[in-house]
């Protein structure tokens, strides 16, 4: 429920605080003194969209802010899946309008889109208007609301996913028809291209393995000199290293009985020896296989070239690449030739996804069919008191192909007079008995589902005597449930409420302000007094309002 609204700079209002309680509050003010404006900063809550030409002063920026207390509405995950901070007892929506038209909305102070900010506020505050009985005509809104009595939010989730799953098998069915029709086409081709490659007999790596195998064929005759000039220096029969190095170590040996600082060299020296014949040993057996062979070098020659060529053919990078365009060719011919096992396949799913989706589908068809007729009892029953004592209504269903909703198309059929044949509610009804059957839908709902709180502007317009009184009862009775905020101009819903709030104008010497009191018990006497005898403002007047109240309370008790 909605606990306190701030308004600032907005339209006529200055600054402007207003506190709400549980229960039935009513507005009340004179026409022009503000109420539209009131809702119009409301509006801005619920993520509408914003107009500069309500910013009253343009060197400010605009504010509108409403705390809500979220117990019970089970928003913590909404809160959790946009990275809000969540309080288990009071959120805070913010919207922000500067004078170059630049909007910004807050959650709990953390920046938000506009569409987060509806997806929010939408479940915290429902405002009705007579421009939202255009609702009453859309067939989802008729069928949501039995929806609503029958409380298949569950069945409808899970009815969802089972739609989901069988959508998603049939485009994955038509998706694989058509490639398969593709490759069909294709066959040919494919094969040609799975030929040449297959004929290559290609090896992982095997270009990386070649390369290094030309490089080496083509440089042989180097390669031996480099390495017999090797051989020689390390182990030629004079002067070479390692004869060198034996002088050295024996000179060392020699040295080192005299001189501590050079133990363990003469060792090192020998260790080295040892590696270097090692050395010299394995260079001269490679040399011995450094042979040329030209036919060798012809062929690695050649299978790289053709290896080349395939890899610019299919745009490939390496020989591995090359591989795995073989195996899609693969992979495409074993689907070709078992084209029709796989669409059997899929079109079982398809069939499968369809038989789930029908189950629940029936399963929402009963519970809406048997929401229908304890909504037809109760409307019925709610309606009649509102001047409509000859209503007729009843839903009329019709089936569908399976769609987002189940395979129900509802229709809410209603007759006004008797001897008149039921017929849609948008092509029969007028728009005061249109406010008086969207309250009754209203009532309803507030007794079989927690509801935002709503917020009734004048809804009540076109109706007076025991009709009205009937109005203000039935806004009481929803007020049991939830929280219930109704603008009017009749006396007989006024005496209805649980608070009352008058907005009223006053002027300063330069503008024209909005503002809003929250009335006593004696004010809230005097205001509906003034409701029932206009200007003047007499004894009997005030006797009568009280009388109203005090009726009026005890029928809702």
């Amino acid at each position: 429920m909605i606990k306190q609204l701030h308004i600032s700079n907005y339209a006529l209002i200055y600054k402007l605080d207003i506190g709400f309680d549980n229960g039935l509050t009513i507005i009340t003010g004179e026409t022009g003194a503000g109420k539209s404006i009131i809702l119009g900063a409301l509006s801005l809550i619920l993520g509408e969209r914003a107009d500069t030409r309500t910013i009253r002063d343009t060197a400010a920026k605009t504010i509108v802010e409403a705390t809500f207390d979220v117990a019970g509405y089970k928003l913590e995950r909404f809160f959790q899946d946009n990275d809000i901070d969540w309080n288990e007892h009071e959120c805070l929506i913010r919207r922000e309008l500067s004078p170059t038209g630049r909007s910004r909305a807050f959650i709990n102070d953390t920046p938000v889109s506009l569409n987060m900010l509806q997806e929010l506020s939408t479940r915290l505050l429902d405002i009705h208007s007579q421009h939202s009985n255009m609702l009453l005509s859309r067939p989802a809104f008729q069928l949501s609301i039995l929806d609503n009595i029958a409380k298949n939010n569950q069945l409808l989730e899970e009815y969802h996913n089972a739609y989901l799953a069988y959508r998603n098998s049939i485009s994955l069915l038509e998706k694989t028809r058509q490639e398969m029709e593709q490759l069909k086409r294709d066959e040919d081709y494919i094969r040609f291209q799975l030929n040449q490659l297959q004929e290559m007999q290609l090896q992982p790596d095997e270009d990386q393995q070649l390369e290094s195998l030309q490089n080496k064929l083509s440089n042989i005759t180097t390669l031996k000199e480099t390495l017999w000039s090797v051989e020689n220096n390390l182990n030629s029969e004079e002067n070479s290293v390692l004869e060198r190095l034996t002088t050295i170590a024996q000179q060392l040996e020699e040295a080192e009985h005299n001189l501590n600082e050079i133990e363990g060299m003469p060792a090192r020296v020998r260790s080295a020896l040892i590696e270097l014949k090692d050395i010299a040993l394995s260079v001269s057996s490679i040399v011995d296989t450094l042979n040329d062979d030209p036919a060798e070098l012809a062929r690695v020659d050649d299978r790289l070239n053709n290896i080349y060529s395939l890899e610019r053919k299919h745009n490939a990078q390496d020989v591995n690449q090359l591989i795995g365009i073989q195996h899609d060719y693969e992979r495409q011919l074993s689907e070709i030739e078992h084209n029709d096992d796989i669409i059997e396949e899929l079109e079982a799913q398809v069939e499968a996804n369809r038989a789930a989706a029908m189950d629940l589908a029936s399963q929402l068809s009963v519970r809406r069919h048997d929401a229908a007729n304890r909504f037809g009892k109760e409307f019925l029953a709610l309606a009649a008191p509102l001047g409509m004592k000859n209503i007729a209504f009843e839903v009329a269903f019709a089936g569908t192909e399976l769609a987002p909703n189940g395979t129900d198309s509802v229709n809410f059929m209603m007759a006004f007079n008797k001897n008149q044949q039921p017929m849609p509610v948008k092509d029969i009804a007028s728009g005061g008995e249109i406010s008086r059957v969207m309250l009754c839908i209203k009532t309803i709902i507030a007794r079989h589902m927690q509801l935002p709180s709503i917020i009734f502007d004048e809804v009540d317009t076109g109706v007076s005597g025991d009709v009205a009184n009937m109005v203000g009862e039935m806004m009481a009775d929803i007020a049991r449930s939830i929280q219930v905020i109704a603008i009017t101009h009749l006396p007989q819903v006024a005496a209805n409420g649980d608070h009352h709030l008058r907005v009223y104008k006053t002027d300063t010497d330069k503008e024209t302000l909005t503002r809003v009191e929250a009335l006593d018990q004696q004010e809230h006497i005097t205001e509906i007094a003034r409701m029932l005898s206009g200007k003047k403002l007499d004894q009997a007047a005030i006797e009568n309002a009280k009388s109203l109240i005090k009726h009026n309370h005890k029928t809702n008790d």
